[in-house]
């Protein structure tokens, strides 16, 4: 339905009326096979029950199952995922490689009003032929629970979805502090300059 080279209609302002993401528009999605997908499957339901499951694990796990993978496509795949073994582990707060780390800033922090604090987090989520994966934009302020603010889902988890997301939230309002892991997602030079606006921190 969408009209690349339409004169009058941009293609951003023809996703928005369709109510179609930007980055779903432009992403080319690459086959995942049938075996990764049955994989997947597999080390999901197994997390689920083992969560401190890591690669070694995971694939010793597999192959006990009759499966032939070695740690190397259970580590990607668990990626693709965004799992990884829940235990302690040290340098937590380490920042990534090229990153600018940012201040904790919600330690001792009473959060009273709306706007005060947002949030954003990634998800994934498992469907019969496969998964994708949603961000969520939470007000932190609520009388009952977060509220939410915007939401995209993504077959990829790369950074143009959470992007998106934001900018439909900023319609909205402006948060004071926007508090987020500091994954590559969230540390993007565009969601940064789209944040950094008088009232943002």
């Amino acid at each position: 339905m969408i009209e690349p080279g339409h004169p009058e209609i941009p293609i951003y302002r023809q996703c928005e009326l369709l109510g179609v993401s930007r980055a779903a528009y432009y992403y080319e999605p690459r086959a995942v096979s049938a075996l990764n997908v049955e994989f997947m499957r597999l080390i999901d339901e197994q997390y689920t029950r083992t969560p401190f499951y890591g690669v070694p694990k995971m694939t010793a796990w597999l192959r006990r199952q009759g499966y032939k993978v070695n740690p190397k496509r259970v580590r990607r795949l668990m990626r693709l995922m965004g799992l990884e073994a829940v235990y302690p582990k040290p340098w937590l707060s380490k920042p990534a490689e090229g990153h600018k780390k940012h201040p904790y800033l919600l330690k001792g922090l009473v959060i009273d009003r709306p706007d005060q604090v947002w949030t954003a987090d990634v998800t994934y989520i498992r469907l019969l032929q496969g998964f994708v994966y949603l961000v969520a934009i939470m007000d932190w302020f609520s009388p009952d629970s977060v509220g939410m603010l915007a939401w995209e889902v993504s077959t990829s988890l790369e950074k143009e979805f959470c992007l998106e997301a934001l900018e439909r939230a900023l319609l909205l309002s402006r948060p004071a502090i926007f508090n987020s892991d500091q994954g590559r997602q969230f540390t993007s030079i565009p969601l940064q300059r789209d944040l950094r606006a008088p009232g943002s921190g």
